[in-house]
């Protein structure tokens, strides 16, 4: 079916959402289904290559007159009228409440949703576009999410959720040449891929740095001024900051680490402290982290418990306790089994359950030929 897919951010950008609307995108398109990326410009190299994604599905860009509630609006408005010129969509679906409000007579609507939204204006927004006739289907990432926004809405009635986590793509070939990293050609490498925002659990990570000098630490990712800003605060010369990196290639990080955290504190803010999304997240880092069979630490978060098991598939401990990590870390570089074994069984897990493919059949599953209204099961 045609689908066209409503984003209000920016792609490429350094933002891990574009990551998340590129993925879906291309896995609705694995699937056969005709998709259409509507998002903002971003920073103007070729998005397929820098998110590293297999088809060239159709991206339409509209800008933002000015990043409030009314440009978000206008927006909406010229998205409506440049689908004009084309086929209807069979479906509507996106993360964008603005643009989903204003394409609700048009098709069925999905809406996912990865927080509360407390930032929409007017105040009724969600309610309303949660209250319109053709919406088909609610994709909340985690149960937890799920329970929250059935709360918030108990006036509404049941509302057609499905919990769908983040995922990852399986690995491609591993480079028959590894990514030349700094450091000691004889010490484990321990790494972290994600941004450097408050709350992803920077300062632990340093913490472990100086307690282990014998280990080279990797952090993939972050802004300028992020990196900047844990760089001054960095006092481990074995501590290596390496920037943003394209979505595309980190498979080659991955390949060449020993081990990897996912320290997350109990608030996760977005960007600039826009957001706060700890009690809901489901990070895409951990599901990388997995389908590449990396040995995994990660805070011992109930949301997290979703997805991961302590000493399954990963190693949980608390993230306002160092002395738990530490032991942890220690643990898994002296344990090459145990390490072996974490990974592999992450890795089967992603392949088996967490694939972006598979989500694409999970939130479209059931709906069938959208105008015929069929929703199928909610979860």
């Amino acid at each position: 079916m045609r689908i066209a897919y409503l984003h209000g951010g920016g792609i490429p950008s350094l933002f891990a959402n574009g990551v998340h609307v590129m993925r879906m995108c291309d896995a609705f398109a694995a699937a056969g289904h005709e998709v259409t990326l509507y998002s903002v410009p971003g920073s103007g190299e070729d998005p397929y290559a820098y998110y590293g994604v297999r088809h060239r599905f159709p991206i339409r860009l509209v800008a933002c007159p000015d990043y409030t509630p009314s440009g978000y609006w206008k927006r909406a408005e010229d998205i409506r009228t440049m689908m004009a010129d084309g086929p209807a969509p069979d479906l509507v679906y996106g993360r964008d409440p603005y643009a989903l409000s204003v394409l609700s007579d048009l098709a069925p609507l999905v809406y996912e949703i990865h927080q509360l939204r407390e930032d929409l204006c007017p105040a009724g927004t969600e309610e309303a576009l949660l209250g319109t006739p053709r919406l088909a289907r609610v994709i909340a990432i985690t149960h937890a999410l799920a329970r929250d926004l059935r709360d918030k809405y108990a006036a509404l009635g049941p509302l057609p959720i499905v919990v769908a986590p983040d995922c990852a793509d399986p690995p491609g070939p591993a480079p028959t040449e590894g990514l030349p990293l700094p450091g000691r050609p004889d010490a484990l490498r321990v790494g972290y891929v994600g941004h450097l925002y408050d709350g992803r659990g920077i300062g632990l990570v340093l913490q472990l740095a100086e307690r282990f000098p014998s280990l080279d630490f990797h952090l993939v990712g972050g802004t300028a001024e992020d990196r900047t800003r844990w760089q001054r605060a960095c006092r481990s010369p074995h501590v290596y900051f390496h920037g943003h990196r394209p979505p595309s290639v980190l498979g080659e990080y991955y390949a060449r680490f020993d081990v990897v955290l996912a320290p997350y504190e109990r608030k996760v803010y977005l960007w600039g402290k826009l957001g706060e999304t700890g009690r809901w997240a489901s990070p895409m880092k951990v599901f990388e982290y997995m389908s590449h069979g990396c040995p995994m630490i990660a805070s011992d978060l109930p949301v997290l418990r979703e997805v991961l098991h302590d000493r399954v598939n990963c190693l949980l401990r608390p993230p306002e306790d160092p002395d738990a990590w530490a032991g942890a870390l220690d643990e898994l570089i002296t344990d090459t089994a145990l390490r072996r074994r974490l990974g592999a069984e992450g890795r089967r897990q992603v392949l088996e359950r967490y694939t972006w493919r598979r989500r694409a059949d999970v939130v479209l599953a059931g709906l069938g030929d959208p105008a015929a209204g069929l929703t199928g099961p909610a979860a």
